[in-house]
This record gives structure tokens, sequence and C-alpha cells, in this order.
């Protein structure tokens, strides 16, 4: 009759004990970081109302857009590559990856744009927007976004204009001006002002509960 020995309860089938083998500690996973969902402030813009980059920089008047691009001294127009669309820009040296390729903030009139080399060291690209009543707050898609309330107009570019675009920009750069400092706009005050001189006009109403908005 064989006799069949029974193994020890702490022994494993593959002969390891239990008591050999080392606890294993639960691994601490880490939790994915949040991404800031809130949207950038706006940026101050420089003096020529656009922003300044590394490789290039732009400014901007009602008007037009003018970017400027450093390039090695002693290049040639021949050397420069540019396109311009009537919603995208690519601009660069012939060889290399484009310094700038993307879609505008407005479109411009692809027919009144051109671009030269300055001092064979400097691109210059000038665009004509088509609505010359709106500034721009980045030049190609993907920059930082300027502040436009903080955009400043050369007042000798206005007497450029023709007398009724004139009058609504300066009608706007004056509400522009209002609002930041909490005052009532153009037309709030001519509202106030056709309003006073109803009542002069008519002192027999009684116009004591009347509210001025």
């Amino acid at each position: 009759m064989a006799i069949i020995s029974e193994m020890p309860e702490e022994t494993r089938q593959d002969g390891i004990s239990e008591e050999s083998v080392p606890p294993v500690e639960p691994m601490e996973v880490e939790k994915p970081k949040k991404e800031s969902l809130e949207p950038t402030e706006p940026i101050v813009p420089n003096k020529g109302n656009g922003l300044d980059f590394e490789k290039y920089s732009w400014t901007q008047n009602l008007q037009e857009v003018t970017v400027t691009i450093p390039v090695p001294s002693g290049t040639k127009s021949r050397s420069v590559t540019c396109e311009i669309k009537k919603n995208r820009l690519k601009v660069g040296l012939k060889g290399q990856d484009p310094i700038i390729d993307g879609e505008f903030f407005n479109a411009v009139k692809p027919d009144d744009c051109f671009w030269n080399i300055e001092d064979q060291k400097v691109i210059s690209v000038l665009l004509t927007k088509q609505d010359q009543m709106q500034w721009w707050k980045y030049c190609v898609k993907g920059e930082p976004e300027i502040d436009t309330q903080k955009v400043e107009p050369e007042s000798s570019k206005l007497s450029d204009l023709d007398p009724e675009t004139r009058s609504s920009v300066e009608k706007m750069m004056f509400d522009q001006r209002q609002k930041q400092m909490g005052l009532p706009t153009s037309d709030e005050i001519e509202k106030k002002d056709m309003m006073k001189k109803f009542m002069s006009q008519h002192p027999e109403m009684n116009f004591s509960n009347a509210k001025f908005n």
C-alpha cells in the first residue's frame, strides 16, 4: 500500500515557500494633471500696435499691417519666397522651413499687398486690410492676442481718411476711451443732450421722475 505524504500548506507546487516571497506594495498611480482651460490675457501691443517675436514682428494701422522679418545680411530677393493669399501668409527663404505660415486674423486684399527686401537684411511685407475699420488682435493664427483697447492710432493717419471714415474712426476712439473710464459714450451723451434740449423747450412738463440712461 503506497503511502502519500501531504505537502506543507506553506509550500507551493513550484517549491517556493510563501514566506520567501516579499509582499507586493500597491503602486501609486499618478493622477493626470488637469490642463488649465483659462484663456490667456491679451497682451499690451508694441509701439506699432502689434507684437514683437524672436523671428519677426508686426505693426498695424487701420488700413494696413506691416510684417518685418530679419534675415542674414546679404540676402537677395531671389532667395525669398513669399505667398500672400486672401486669408493666409507664407514667407521665408528658399530651401528652408517657412518663417511664417498661417492664417490671418482677417482677410486682406492680395492685389494691394506686396513685399520687398530692405538693405538685403530685412523682409518687409505690406498687407492691405479688407476691413479698414477693425484692429487686428493678431497677425497670424496661433500668436498671442493683443489688447486692442490699448491700441494708439497715429493722429496724423486720420487726416488721410475721407471725412466720413475719419468721423467714424474718431467716434470709435472716443467711445473706447469713455468705456475704459466708465463714462458715457457719444450716443449716450447725444441722447442726454437731446433730452435736456427738449426739457428746456417744454418747461411746463414735469421731468422730476425722469431717468436718463
